[in-house]
């Protein structure tokens, strides 16, 4: 009964010590640029086409393109919904979109 008592003691104060610990940093970060072309939509789209090169070839689709938009782009709501947009992948400051064509 006294060991049950003492455990919890010794370890509650481990357990916040793990709380203030840092989150470990992602190990895949992904690229620091993208291969951008022309807007999307609309030369002036903040959403991009993105080109083929080491990172984006795995999401390339011949059904599909590959749009980036910025994070945290205010409308990021409405092109999904307008577009059928799917995320992908987050990479270099955009979210990577792969937009169904048709």
């Amino acid at each position: 009964m006294r060991a049950a008592q003492i455990l919890p003691t010794l370890f509650l104060p481990l357990a916040g010590l793990a709380a203030c610990m840092p989150a470990p940093a992602p190990t895949d970060a992904g690229p620091e640029s993208l291969p951008l072309m022309g807007g999307y939509r609309a030369e002036a789209d903040p959403c991009r086409r993105v080109g083929e090169d080491a990172f984006t070839n795995q999401f390339l689709d011949d059904s599909a393109d590959l749009v980036a938009c910025p994070a945290g782009m205010e409308n990021m709501g409405v092109f999904v919904t307008e577009t059928g947009a799917v995320q992908v992948a987050e990479a270099a400051g955009f979210v990577l979109f792969s937009v169904p064509r048709g």
